[in-house]
């Protein structure tokens, strides 16, 4: 969450805690994050939005409730102006999901952005300028695929393949191959660790700990980084698949601005290791990442708020 004149003021997984019992949110955030997959019986974690979009409404509106009053100093008379950044593909209901959520966590005006535009902007890219910028934001449930010109979307596309599907894979992996299960936090783990999408120039190796499902009982075994490579092969080929299609869509005279500027890669799974070697060499275009790829999203947001005539030419209707 971004603030006016504040700058990044809550930096937290969507992620609630709720005491199942009496329906008390019992942590969220990070707090929440830490309980995955450790919480008894009666609290469950839960992620209110799964692949961009709501996935239980009442949660995220008590999640976005919470943050808000953080974001104010837990002042409780804060009725603040939102901006929101949407994966572009998302429906209609969808959308309305999202507006319905800010005004009943007491926004007083909401406004709905494409994410790929506002990561463009919080890129550094010169999006207003009558050229082709492409942007590609992997973030948690979704990679967004944009062709940026003169404050307009030409060419979008959103896959509902990023981060949390290359923790699902890493987990199904080891889990087919040693029948070792993980949990979440765990496979997120060994993605930042020892995940790539390219060769990499020295070998690594990292220890995991999990439960061998075959005798029930822990077991600790030792991966490398080849091994979560091919775990993570399809995920990182549908994005640049995505990628692919966007180029192959691209008008002609777009496209000849691409293959100067190249692509700018944002979002969390920006960071997985050799990608932008994979997209190089798939492509054959340079390709580059931003200087702070996890926030590019909510600082591009941040000066929509500073820009309220940008704010209203981009916002979805």
């Amino acid at each position: 969450m971004y603030v006016n004149g504040k700058g990044i003021v809550v930096n937290e997984p969507s992620i609630v805690a709720i005491n199942k019992t009496n329906g008390e949110v019992e942590a969220v955030g990070q707090q929440a994050k830490e309980m995955l997959g450790r919480t008894p019986g009666n609290i469950v974690a839960i992620q209110p939005m799964k692949d961009g979009v709501i996935a239980d409404f009442k949660v995220t509106e008590r999640m976005l409730k919470y943050f808000i009053l953080k974001a104010h100093g837990r002042k409780l008379l804060v009725h603040p102006r939102i901006v929101i950044g949407v994966p572009s593909e998302i429906t209609q209901v969808e959308r309305r999901a999202v507006i319905d959520s800010a005004y009943r966590a007491k926004a007083s005006e909401v406004y709905l952005v494409e994410q790929a535009l506002v990561a463009a902007i919080g890129a550094g890219l010169p999006v207003t300028k009558p050229s082709g910028n492409m942007v590609v934001d992997i973030g948690g449930g979704t990679t967004d695929v944009a062709v940026i010109s003169f404050s307009g979307v030409v060419y979008s596309r959103s896959v509902r393949v990023a981060g949390n599907e290359m923790d699902n894979a890493i987990m199904q992996h080891l889990k087919h191959k040693y029948s070792l299960l993980i949990g979440e936090r765990t496979a997120e783990a060994i993605k930042i660790q020892i995940g790539s999408a390219f060769p990499l120039g020295k070998p690594l190796t990292m220890e995991i700990k999990g439960r061998n499902l075959i005798e029930g009982v822990p077991k600790t075994l030792t991966i490398d980084d080849r091994e979560i490579r091919e775990a993570l092969t399809e995920c990182v080929a549908a994005i640049v698949n995505a990628i692919r299609v966007a180029l192959e869509q691209t008008p002609p005279e777009l496209s000849a601005d691409i293959s100067d500027r190249g692509i700018i890669l944002t979002g969390g799974g920006a960071m997985l290791k050799n990608l932008d070697q994979r997209i190089r060499q798939e492509t054959g275009l340079p390709v580059s990442i931003a200087e702070d790829p996890l926030a590019s999203v909510v600082l591009g947001t941040g000066k929509m708020l500073t820009d309220f005539e940008s704010l209203r030419r981009v916002a979805i209707e």
